[in-house]
């Protein structure tokens, strides 16, 4: 039994697919099925159950399968841990965040970042806060940029900066004069918000939870950007974090209401595991967000 032959159970296991676990894992499809026949034979027990389009982990495979990532995520502490020996400043960090931060965040972070860690460039992975979650457990990103709550096992955190929300509507609109407006008062209207699923929105409707309401027009939208063209477009008002409508996202077809104070806000975290062994990256991207001149972000590190 090696390694290799552990990465492709977890693959095969994960893709559901030869072709696709046998591309993800940079070989042949004939290389990775004869690998894991091979580990089937030596173990005397089927792990996978085949069939005409499909292939699954068996009853056992599954348990085979969830050990063999334990023993991959200890292999690569001890890749890590002899990488750390020389500097835990050389080498990608796998940075994961979330989708409502990384197009505004990033240009900036990485720019300081690369003044702070020239030689840690950042392996990037955007997705939803779950898959976050997930990505952290498995050890398929080393840290993570998510708004906070997220309550991990094992999982620590560390408040970075807060955002506020504000109100975003088109020019011409009725609300366009208002010097600020209350959470209670975005209501009754065309009321543009993201798709379930994403944690901006349930932020958005704690906020504003007459939102919700049987009487509001709700429409949806898959991400910020494409909301803010629609509501630059005449077709309602939203709600979005102040980091995403600043240069160079600002736009001459819409109108930016602050919420009267107390503002409702995110706070935004760096999460890792516990067991991290390059506590210096986390240094270093805290460095790199303490160095940012935004004032979107109203800095806690």
């Amino acid at each position: 039994m090696t390694l290799t032959e552990l990465r492709y159970i977890v693959a095969l296991a994960q893709e559901g697919n030869f072709s696709r676990a046998a591309e993800r894992c940079s070989v042949s499809q004939p290389t990775l099925s004869v690998a894991i026949a091979r580990l089937e034979d030596e173990l005397s027990v089927q792990l996978f159950e085949r069939g005409k389009g499909f292939v699954s982990p068996s009853q056992v495979g599954v348990k085979v399968v969830e050990q063999a990532q334990r023993a991959l995520q200890e292999a690569e502490k001890v890749r890590q841990i002899a990488m750390c020996g020389r500097d835990q400043l050389a080498g990608p960090l796998r940075l994961g965040v979330i989708h409502t931060i990384g197009p505004y965040l990033l240009p900036q972070l990485i720019q300081s970042l690369n003044r702070v860690a020239p030689g840690m460039p950042l392996a990037i992975e955007e997705t939803m806060t779950a898959s976050l979650a997930e990505m952290l457990r498995d050890n398929a990103v080393d840290v993570a940029i998510i708004a906070l709550p997220f309550d991990i096992p094992g999982v620590l955190t560390r408040p970075l900066y807060d955002e506020a929300f504000k109100v975003v509507v088109p020019r011409g609109h009725a609300w366009e004069g208002k010097a600020c407006i209350s959470p209670e008062e975005v209501e009754g209207a065309e009321v543009l918000l993201l798709k379930a699923g994403n944690c901006f929105r349930d932020q958005v409707l704690d906020a504003c939870p007459q939102v919700s309401s049987p009487e509001t027009d709700v429409r949806l939208g898959h991400s910020i950007g494409t909301i803010r063209c629609m509501v630059a477009s005449g077709l309602g008002v939203s709600v979005l974090p102040e980091g995403a409508l600043g240069q160079p996202y600002s736009s001459e077809l819409i109108s930016i209401i602050p919420f009267r104070p107390p503002e409702p806000s995110r706070r935004v975290a760096l999460a890792w595991r516990a067991g991290f062994v390059r506590p210096k990256a986390i240094d270093a991207l805290l460095a790199a967000v303490r160095a940012l001149n935004a004032p979107a972000y109203r800095l806690l590190v």
